[in-house]
Parts: C-alpha cells; sequence; structure tokens
C-alpha cells in the first residue's frame, strides 16, 4: 500500500500544480520559443521540473522513505542541480547559452555532496571467489561521480521530443521499482514510485502535442535522480548481475548518446554543441512520426529493462 500511497500522491501533486506553474511560467515568458532546431508552433513554458521536484520532494519527506540526513543531503544536492538547470533554462528564454563550466562544477558539487553521505560505489562481488572487491576510495570517488554526472547529462540529451525523457526515466524508474522489491531493497522501491508518479504527473500535459516542457533544469534532475537510485540501490547489492540492472534500464539514453560523442569528437565538434545526432532525430528524418519516435524508443528500453529484471531473476 505505501507503494501504491507514494505513486498515487506524488502523481496527484504534479497533476495538480503543472496548470498553475504553466500560467506563471507564460506570464514571465519562462518559455521556449520556436527556433530552426525546436520547430513547436508557439512558446512553451519550460516549468517541467520544478513541477516534478516540488511532487517528488513533497513526498519524499512525507512518506519518510529514509533516514531525514541522507533525504536532506539528496534534496541539498538536487536543489542546487534544479538551480543551475533554470539559470540555463532562462538564458535559452532569452534567446541567449549559458556556458558550460558552471553547470558542470555544480553537477560535480552536487555529485559530491551525495557521494559524502555514503551514495557510494564501493565495488562488486567476485562470481568466483564470492567475495566482496573493495575499491580503492579515489577509484570510488571516480566512478560514483563518473556514474551521476553522466546519467545526468544523457537523460538531458535524451529530451528532444514530447514525452520522450519522461518516458525513457519511467521505464527505468519502473525497471529499478522491480529490482528492488527481488532484492529487498524497500526503500529504493519507495523512491522509486514517488518519483515515477512525479514523472507520470507530467507527462500528461507533456505529450504530444505538448503543453509543458521538463527544460534542462527536469531533465537533469531527473538524470540526477536516477543515478542515486542506481548507486543507492542496484549497485549496492552484492550480486554481480545487479550491476547489470541500472545500464540495461538506460540503455537507449547511455548507448545513443555514447554514439552521438563519437560523431562529435570525429567530426571535430564540441561536444556540448547541440545538433540532431540523437536517435530521435534521425528517426525522425526517416519520415516516422514523433509518437512514432517516442513509442519506438521506449519499446526498446522496455525489452532492454526486461531483460535486465529476467537475467536478475535467472542468476538470484
Amino acid at each position: 500500500m505505501k507503494y501504491i500511497l507514494g505513486v498515487l500522491l506524488a502523481f496527484f501533486m504534479a497533476y495538480l500544480i503543472m496548470p498553475m506553474l504553466m500560467k506563471l511560467a507564460i506570464k514571465i515568458g519562462f518559455t521556449d520559443k520556436p527556433t530552426k532546431r525546436k520547430q513547436h508552433r508557439a512558446p512553451i513554458p519550460l516549468c517541467g521540473g520544478v513541477g516534478m521536484y516540488i511532487a517528488f520532494f513533497s513526498i519524499y519527506f512525507l512518506l519518510r522513505v529514509q533516514r531525514f540526513d541522507f533525504q536532506l543531503a539528496v534534496f541539498i544536492a538536487s536543489t542546487l542541480i534544479l538551480g543551475i538547470g533554470l539559470v540555463d533554462d532562462h538564458y535559452k528564454s532569452v534567446g541567449k547559452e549559458f556556458p558550460i563550466y558552471p553547470r558542470f562544477a555544480v553537477q560535480i558539487l552536487a555529485a559530491f555532496i551525495v557521494y559524502k553521505n555514503g551514495v557510494v560505489f564501493t565495488g562488486f562481488d567476485n562470481p568466483f571467489t564470492n567475495t566482496y572487491i573493495f575499491l580503492p576510495e579515489w577509484l570510488q570517488l571516480i566512478l560514483t561521480i563518473t556514474w551521476i554526472f553522466g546519467v545526468t547529462t544523457v537523460i538531458n540529451w535524451s529530451d528532444g521530443m514530447d514525452g520522450l525523457a519522461g518516458g525513457i526515466s519511467l521505464v527505468s524508474c519502473f525497471t529499478f521499482f522491480f529490482a528492488a522489491i527481488i532484492l529487498g531493497q524497500e526503500w529504493s522501491a519507495l523512491t522509486c514510485c514517488v518519483l515515477g508518479g512525479a514523472i507520470l504527473g507530467f507527462l500528461k500535459f507533456n505529450k504530444h502535442p505538448a503543453q509543458i516542457f521538463m527544460g534542462d533544469s527536469g531533465a537533469n534532475l531527473i538524470g540526477f535522480l536516477l543515478s542515486i537510485i542506481a548507486l543507492d540501490g542496484a549497485f549496492k547489492s552484492t550480486t554481480v548481475m545487479s550491476l547489470f540492472i541500472p545500464i540495461l534500464a538506460l540503455a537507449v539514453p547511455i548507448f545513443d548518446n555514447l554514439f552521438v560523442i563519437y560523431k562529435r569528437f570525429r567530426e571535430g565538434k564540441p561536444v556540448y554543441q547541440a545538433d540532431r545526432s540523437q536517435m530521435h532525430f534521425r528517426l525522425k528524418e526517416r519520415g516516422m512520426s514523433t509518437n512514432q519516435v517516442v513509442s519506438y524508443i521506449i519499446l526498446i528500453s522496455l525489452v532492454c529493462s526486461l531483460t535486465s529484471i529476467v537475467l536478475l531473476l535467472l542468476k538470484r
């Protein structure tokens, strides 16, 4: 019942506050204007991230998902992620580009905050000797920061079509939920439910044609929270197979954006220079509609996610 309550409360919280945030965003001009790369017909409010942030943390604290000091650290770090994303979104709303380095610095700082509060990739179980291999502390830090920063970035880069980043994130979220149930991690399962509910409330207004965008603030926030759930959930299990769950659950954005990075690097372009290299743009150029592209990519995500769950069950 607590899981169902977490989903429903977060969903209704997001569903109820989104229209109010949309009106406010339009009033103050906090919108994404059409460009050659962004072909929506009218300015779209960029406040979806704020709505999900309010919905998630309201229920996250209400249900006391984890100990308070840990929740507070996640809240502070997530607020930094949301805040720098909102600054980035504001620059876009006035037709400017926000520099990369402040975003990079804040994301690293946020990752370090949760690292210092126990969200750490400590090591893995050796299947041949049945002993746990603890990695050196410096390597734990590098791998943890890299994972958090990487997932935050790939979810952001996947936010290129109505309902796409939210749909992929929702699939990943509930994959982590089922994995947490199998692994007996009730706190991780409940966190997934709350985040999933908040994303569902947002998607009601983000399906094509979208009435609202999550913005960089929302995409970064979701990626950041998913990375934490994975590190403090499946990555902390002693089974080797559990290490593949987060990678398979996020396979589409991870491998698609690795391809994008390789392509930009090969062509001598800056890695962070926005273009139309992502899978959703390539499929769109082949004649698929927005709904077809989103459905196709989410279907691939579902297959990868179900594969990870089946593999976990077989190895239990």
